[in-house]
Order: C-alpha cells, then structure tokens, then sequence
C-alpha cells in the first residue's frame, strides 16, 4: 500500500511548521496544549489564515478540506505544544455537530465566529454520578411557550469559567426511556441563572468546572436538532472526540525533549534507555497510523465507531506510558540539581506523570471502549 501523502499536503505541513517556528519563538514547551494551552489570540491567528474549520463549507468560513488535512494541521500543533484550547472543542465537535444538526439560522450565528477563533466552548456533557453513563443525565429543560427552562448540574466541564457558550445535554421527557427523552442546546453562559466553580487538578491547574444551572431560560431556536433525538445525535459527537490526535500527543513535547535530554547526558548509551525510548517511539508510529486510519475512513464518508474506540482507547494509554517512562528517565537525579535543565523538564515530567490517569478517563473511559470495539467491532452480545 501507499501511505504517502500528496504533494499539497506535504507542502501544507511545511506551511503550517514554518507558522509555529515564527509564533512559537517565546514560548516554553506545553503539554496538553488542547486542555491547558489557552489563548483566544493564537487562536485569532489560525482563523486569519483559514486554519480553524478546515473541512467545513466555505459558507460558513470554511476551507472544504479533507479530514486528513485537518489532521496534518491539529498533528503539526500539538507536535509544537500550540495554544489551541480557546479554539479547540468549537472546531473538533460543536462546529460539526452543527452541520450534521443545526438550524441554517444557528448555523449561519455561530460558525463563522468559530472560523475566526471568535467564540470559546464548553461542553456540557458529564454529571454528577453521569459519566460512563451519560444517559442516566439528570439536568432538566422544560419546555415553557418560546423557551426552555433549564436547571441542573455539569460537572468536569472544561473552560465554563471563560466560555462564551455550552453546548449541552438535558433532559426533555422526563417518562421516556433514558436514552430517548434528551435533547441538546445551546446556551449563552452570560444568560441569568448560571453558576460556575472551579475545580483546581492535582497538579494545581483549573481548567475544569462545576456549573450549576437555575431555571435558566434558553430560547426555544436554540434547541439543536430534534427535540428528544439528543442522544442519537451527540453519538457521532462522541466519535470526533475520541478519535483525534489530540489522544496521542498530548505530551508529545515531554516525549521530544526527553529524548533529547537522553542523548545529551548519555543516558541514549544504555541498552535499557534506549530500548524503552524506541519501544516509544513504535507505539506512537502505531497509535498514529490508528488516528490517520479513522481520518482516512472520515475523507471516505465512513462512520468511524469502534474504530475511533480502538484509537482512543490505545493512544491514551500510550500517553500514560510516556509520562511514566520519562518520569523514569529522569529519577531522582533531577531534584538534586534544582536549576538545571534536568529539574525543568522533571517538572513537566511530573505534572503529566499526575494528570496522565485523566487520559484513560475523559472522553470514555478505557472499559467503555472496550466494551464498544467488543460489541459493534467484534460482534460480541452482552452477557454471553
């Protein structure tokens, strides 16, 4: 088989590597830079050049490319540690939630803004005791005349805090079966009635919130889709999510400049160093061919469903395996030389070594997945 790519795409990549040489000048190596990496004005600059919004309808802002120019780029980003975060759930699953189910009203408001890195997101997805099983969401929306009135809790909600919008579950027929009775919305996080606290990480980074909603009004145009057909719809929601780059190379720079600190110090020499940092390199090359297969299936019009399980489910326990390995790689050597280069990447080294157990948990946790390439991808039955 050939898996080279065209000419246009590697001239796209070379594009995109020359803009983060210039940008990123100033900037210290992030991981995680989809979750952590927050800066509406990176942003700004990608929607000047078109790069948010790749595959959409010109229309709309968009470019109309491929789902594996989308991947080049957000691959090239996160290789860099970018600030992508303002950007980055707007462009990955709401902007195309809104293709697939949005209003041509809701549609024409919102994704242009998107394009132009306008507009910040949050998910409203996760409950208290709602997690794995999301459809078992307590939050509430009544209809009542030209709105709905909304109130319940989210939890582990990324960005609340600076969000300009949540895109949400809730629950709209109380008696239905529970993966029948939700719908989704939009909601203005500036309407009346929305509470949001802080939840600080244990590497004391708040990125995650807790948002309390109290009979909130959200104007019935902002229903997305059908009312009661929520869970149907967000499904394919759950795919673009799990199945992106953004699993993989989360810590991807640790990884890079690891390497590099090995080969500086000569630790490169040992047989058992440098077996572990090939072993590595292999799993990335692996993980990486699962992501470029699902946006191969996505460019085809495929639904990639276990097979966006598989890659998730694979590419974050490889990202927990680096923050282990280079934890290893750097010991104790590196605390008793609090100034060197040593103690700075084994501060990094940490922080990921801590947050690394979120990777198998956000976006579906590792049993779910399995459960889903056993079930659509095996043809297992439940119980059996």
């Amino acid at each position: 088989m050939e898996f080279a790519l065209s000419a246009e795409q590697e001239a796209f990549r070379t594009e995109i590597r020359e803009f983060l040489a210039r940008e990123l000048t100033d900037q210290a190596p992030i991981e995680d830079g989809w979750i952590t990496g927050f800066s509406r004005e990176f942003s700004h600059k990608l929607g000047a050049r078109g790069w948010i919004g790749l595959t959409w309808p010109k229309q709309y802002g968009g470019q109309e490319k491929t789902y594996l120019d989308r991947l080049i780029l957000t691959e090239e980003l996160l290789r860099a540690g970018a600030p992508v975060a303002a950007h980055w759930l707007g462009d990955r699953q709401v902007g195309p939630a809104l293709l697939a189910y949005g209003s041509e009203e809701q549609k024409a408001a919102i994704l242009p803004r998107v394009t132009r890195g306008e507009v910040v997101f949050c998910l409203g997805m996760s409950e208290p005791g709602s997690g794995s099983d999301l459809a078992s969401l307590r939050t509430k929306a009544v209809e009542e005349g030209d709105h709905f009135s909304l109130s319940g809790q989210k939890i582990w909600t990324s960005f609340a805090h600076v969000a300009d919008y949540a895109y949400l579950v809730a629950r709209t027929d109380p008696d239905a079966p529970k993966h029948k009775g939700i719908s989704e919305f939009m909601v203005d996080m500036q309407t009346p009635g929305i509470e949001v606290r802080p939840l600080v990480d244990i590497t004391g980074e708040h990125h995650f919130n807790e948002v309390f909603f109290d009979n909130v009004k959200v104007p019935h145009e902002w229903l997305i889709g059908e009312k009661n057909r929520g869970w149907y719809q967000i499904a394919s929601q759950l795919d673009y999510e799990r199945s992106g780059i953004e699993r993989l190379l989360s810590n991807y720079p640790l990884f890079r400049d690891a390497v590099a600190y090995a080969k500086h110090t000569g630790q490169a020499k040992d047989p058992l160093v440098r077996n572990r940092l090939a072993e590595m390199h292999i799993e990335l090359e692996l993980g990486r061919s699962m992501v470029y297969r699902v946006a191969w299936m996505l460019t085809q019009g495929g639904i990639p469903n276990y097979e966006a399980a598989m890659a998730k489910c694979y590419c974050t326990e490889v990202e927990q395996r680096i923050a282990d390995t280079v934890s290893g790689l750097l010991g104790d050597y590196a605390v008793l030389m609090p100034d060197s280069p040593a103690a700075r990447l084994a501060g990094r080294a940490a922080r990921e070594y801590l947050y690394a157990p979120a990777y198998t948990i956000q976006g579906g946790t590792s049993n779910v997945l399995r459960n889903i390439m056993a079930i659509r991808g095996l043809g297992l039955q439940p119980g059996r």
